[in-house]
């Protein structure tokens, strides 16, 4: 009789988690080993659900203590399954003015979900391909930053753009 109680509490438990990220519809990290190289691309290959509803779509990124910048730029390209390409280049804020990184988590791992497009339809069937790497400089250089520090996990994140 115990252990049914506790297979129904896990079984509850894990219901509520499930039920608390019920948006989501991909979230996938990939690892980046030590340092991010500025022409390191981490790629991302998604099938969308469907080409009827509206999604939107976050860039994910950990951090630690290492990464000493108060901002981050990054060029992402989504490529189109019939050869469409869009390329941004984002800006993001990780710091408050007085350094203090910012994002979710009680440790020194930080979790930052960025904007990237909001109510996307992917009208095009097939597989589209997300592409993110860093664009970060230092202040008056013209050559980009070579590795980057800090930077752990890069993500890319869909979601249900309905309302629930």
């Amino acid at each position: 009789m115990h252990q049914n109680r506790i297979l129904l509490w896990l079984l509850a438990f894990g219901l509520l988690i499930v039920s608390c990220d019920s948006k989501r519809v991909y979230d996938v990290y990939k690892s980046v080993p030590n340092e991010w190289h500025k022409d390191s691309i981490v790629s991302f290959n998604i099938t969308p659900p469907d080409s009827i509803n509206p999604y939107n779509l976050f860039i994910n990124l950990r951090n630690t203590q290492d990464y000493k910048y108060s901002n981050l730029y990054l060029i992402v390209e989504m490529d189109f399954p019939h050869g469409k390409i869009i390329k941004d280049t984002l800006e993001y804020r990780m710091a408050d003015p007085s350094g203090k990184l910012l994002g979710e988590g009680m440790t020194s791992v930080k979790e930052n979900k960025l904007w990237y497009k909001e109510g996307v339809l992917f009208s095009e069937s097939g597989d589209y391909t997300v592409k993110i790497q860093h664009a970060m400089r230092e202040i008056g250089m013209v050559e980009g930053i070579e590795t980057l520090e800090g930077i752990t996990d890069v993500g890319f994140r869909i979601e249900t753009a309905k309302k629930e």
